[in-house]
């Protein structure tokens, strides 16, 4: 490392330990962190989202994080806002000159702020939905594959996040974008390496772990707070299938199958989405979690 990063990323698949590492990192470096997880900005939806909370306490100290519990549950959150949110919490960390870790398992997230993606705000289109209506998952994805704008079909794995996708590529293909107002940002940017079996063998137990701890009550709760299903449906993987088992269109067992490839599913794409941005460009150094943690590497990262 020929020049020290102020900014440093943490990324991973699920189940990895990213969060984890980033923290005891942040502790070492007396650093403060941002996430990049596209779920853990909804407040009050904890465990489904994986936020483990617990974590960002170190010895007793707690470790400032942002973007975590900002927006509430049935807003529909996106790329656009979080760089905008971002650059808020990137810039007031900045003023406390303070080093920022990035952490996350959002490809998007990650990859709009890592390449100064030009964004803008794209307005709903009715006509548009209603001629998607009834398309099935598949048959959206194929569609959403023939646009030639950057998607992160990581997280569209509901017909509604797939139709908001393919608005917001058929927005950007009708207009264009205005000139680049994201600054360029310099990181060194980590990956946490898990072989599969171990990462398998952690969403399972993860998904167990977090039932036993009430994740069905927090679902009941915010459907009982007014939040729609098909708002909770809309955020995918453990609010998918935990609110169709609520709403009796699943039985226990099969929401616990389902929902376990389903996770399984979306580590495999995570890591595509990861291999592709080092083909786009954005260099990663692929570690195990105690490498990052060797001292001798840490000084490496010191100022």
């Amino acid at each position: 490392m020929s020049q020290l990063p102020k900014l440093i990323t943490i990324l991973g698949p699920t189940a990895s330990g990213k969060t984890g590492v980033a923290v005891r990192l942040a502790e070492k470096l007396d650093a403060e962190i941002i996430s990049a997880d596209s779920r853990q900005v909804y407040r009050r939806m904890n465990l489904g989202t994986g936020k483990d909370l617990e974590e960002y306490v170190v010895n007793g100290k707690n470790i400032p994080h942002h973007l975590i519990d900002i927006v509430e549950p049935g807003t529909k959150y996106n790329v656009f806002q979080y760089q905008q949110d971002f650059l808020k919490a990137y810039e007031k960390i900045n003023e406390r000159n303070k080093r920022i870790i990035v952490c996350g398992g959002s490809g998007l997230y990650l990859e709009s702020i890592l390449r100064s993606y030009r964004l803008s705000p794209v307005p709903q289109n009715p006509e548009l939905r209603q001629s998607l209506e009834g398309k099935t998952l598949e048959e959206l994805t194929k569609l959403l594959a023939t646009y030639k704008t950057l998607h992160n079909t990581t997280d569209v794995d509901t017909p509604a996040r797939a139709i908001r996708a393919i608005e917001i590529a058929e927005h950007n293909a009708r207009h264009p974008l205005p000139e680049r107002e994201f600054p360029e940002l310099t990181s060194y940017n980590i990956g946490i390496q898990v072989d599969r079996e171990t990462r398998r063998q952690r969403i399972t137990a993860r998904l167990k772990k977090r039932l036993d701890e009430g994740m069905l009550d927090e679902i009941k709760q915010l459907l009982q707070e007014g939040i729609p299903a098909e708002d909770l449906i809309y955020y995918g993987l453990e609010y998918k299938y935990l609110t169709l088992h609520v709403i009796g269109q699943l039985t226990f067992e099969e929401m616990f199958s389902q929902l376990e490839i389903a996770i399984h599913q979306f580590a495999k794409r995570q890591m595509t989405w990861f291999r592709g941005m080092e083909r786009r460009g954005i260099e990663i150094h692929w570690m195990k979690p105690e490498e990052v943690m060797k001292q001798e590497f840490i000084e490496e990262l010191s100022f």
